[in-house]
């Protein structure tokens, strides 16, 4: 893992399915990976989350989103407008995973400038390989930007 300025990888879950939940969390404690999940049930809580707002004011800003679009009280790709809208949060990396194969909503997510788009696969060996492609990808091969950008 070539991430040198924590010790732990940040990651925030947008997700209101519960078995979702456990079986990524399960997944990528098998990588081996040191990470810590951080999981927001609807798209309210999320941007307080990414912002520090109320519960979250000494949380960390995570080094990436993993964002259902299908979630309570503002859907994901408002979720998903209003992180690559907001300076502070717009170098963070979103991957949308969601259940939908619409074209016009990867279309959405791409012109919202999410960073991938993922299917979720139906059954758990097929969402595990998934969520290890993630890992292989995002985490050991692709460099994430440190909160402390130059730029």
């Amino acid at each position: 893992m070539n991430k040198h300025y924590s010790p732990k990888l940040e990651i925030l879950l947008v997700e209101d399915n519960m078995a979702d939940v456990v079986l990524l969390q399960e997944v990528l404690e098998e990588t081996g990976i040191a990470f810590n999940l951080h999981t927001a049930y609807d798209g309210e809580e999320a941007l307080a989350f990414l912002r520090r707002e109320g519960v979250f004011v000494d949380d960390t800003l995570p080094d990436m989103v993993l964002l259902d679009l299908n979630i309570p009280r503002k859907h994901g790709c408002e979720v998903l407008r209003e992180i690559k809208e907001d300076s502070n949060l717009k170098h963070i990396p979103v991957i949308v995973m969601t259940t939908s194969r619409a074209e016009e909503d990867v279309l959405k997510c791409y012109r919202l400038h999410a960073n991938c788009y993922i299917v979720k696969p139906v059954g758990p060996e097929q969402f595990a390989r998934v969520v290890k492609a993630i890992e292989s990808f995002w985490f050991t091969t692709a460099t994430l930007p440190t909160h402390l950008g130059a730029c």
